[in-house]
């Protein structure tokens, strides 16, 4: 952890979204590296929701707030006065965009609008981390993966809503922030897997539940192509870019994080990975393309984070995939959730 715990130590951090999945991930490995914390929130929407099972409520400053409601957000952020920003908190999922398009559009667009301009505001701001997603690109027909150049688009609202948020973020660092001498930064990362994800229409969480409960898990598009990754493998990512950003803040800009380009991988094969791992488990594949419209392939290119930050992914998918189950098997028979992420953690920094 020694590249970014210098920078990160001591300092006074805010992470949007900190009672997500990827959001008390990172709140978890922030405190280990000495960081003085705040979250900003909505409660946590799963059950069991891994932020609970950390027990970050008692160990870091935690606030509910929804990120559209600008004014109670500013006076958040002011009170914490931060040095770095980890933006997290959005609606996150492709179809619950489709079934609330406007509250989708609202949350991830207005939401960060709100805190970008909050933080037009803040003398203490040096580095300000907005984390979109892999889906922000355009032209979903080409065959090889997206690079940071490529047009941003959107073929559906959850999309288009952080295709939407690359343009702010980019107005903004250009319009305000560069010359209020805050590095801004965005970091689209591959679909991530690991322990204590409990959302819902995700596809290993969905393997869980089914599994736990010996039901067969039901998978709508098996072939589709996803940049797959372990959590703790953008998590490294935006740590590192965001201390990179603390003494070369010129290197602001958007970053792709994700696997080597030949292991992207389609549903039917990680499923098949986490049912070997598993030991078990029925699955149902279906033959037709049911529900809404969704991206057939998507790969990204992670050149920029390779030759800029000199970051290689550590784990492989089959590696990913195994200890993602392992996870899930082991906190399922008792085991504290918090000793198993800690691990991980230490077991990920001590890997070149």
């Amino acid at each position: 952890m020694k590249p970014y715990s210098d920078s990160l130590s001591g300092k006074r951090v805010l992470v949007t979204g900190h009672t997500g999945f990827k959001g008390a991930w990172l709140s978890l490995w922030l405190q280990q590296l000495g960081a003085e914390i705040t979250g900003i929130a909505l409660p946590a929407n799963t059950q069991p929701s891994l932020f609970e099972l950390l027990g970050l409520r008692g160990q870091m400053e935690s606030h509910y707030c929804d990120i559209r409601d600008a004014e109670t957000l500013n006076k958040l952020v002011q009170e914490t006065q931060p040095e770095f920003v980890f933006h997290l908190a959005a609606q996150p999922l492709v179809r619950a965009g489709y079934r609330d398009p406007l509250g989708t559009l609202e949350t991830n667009i207005m939401g960060t609008a709100n805190l970008l301009d909050t933080l037009r505001g803040v003398d203490s701001i040096r580095v300000a981390l907005m984390i979109t997603t892999d889906k922000v690109y355009g032209n979903l027909a080409q065959p090889y993966p997206f690079r940071e150049t490529d047009a941003l688009g959107g073929q559906d609202p959850y999309s288009a809503s952080k295709a939407a948020c690359e343009i702010l973020i980019a107005s903004y660092r250009d319009s305000y922030l560069a010359a209020q001498g805050v590095a801004l930064a965005s970091a689209r990362a591959g679909n991530v897997i690991g322990g204590g994800d409990w959302a819902e229409d995700r596809l290993i969480p969905d393997a869980i539940r089914a599994w736990q409960a010996d039901k067969a898990l039901e998978i709508r598009r098996p072939q589709a192509i996803r940049p797959w990754q372990h959590v703790l493998e953008p998590l490294h990512g935006y740590l590192t870019l965001a201390a990179k950003l603390w003494h070369q803040p010129e290197l602001a800009g958007a970053y792709n994080f994700g696997p080597p380009t030949h292991e992207a991988a389609s549903v039917r094969q990680v499923i098949e990975l986490a049912r070997k791992a598993y030991g078990k488990g029925d699955v149902h594949y279906s033959t037709g393309e049911d529900g809404p419209r969704e991206t057939h392939h998507l790969a990204l290119e992670n050149t920029k984070a390779r030759q800029t930050l000199g970051l290689s992914p550590k784990w492989s998918l089959a590696q990913a995939t195994t200890r993602t189950l392992a996870w899930y098997q082991a906190q399922h028979a008792g085991a504290d959730a918090r000793q198993l992420c800690l691990a991980e953690i230490a077991e990920f920094a001590t890997q070149s």
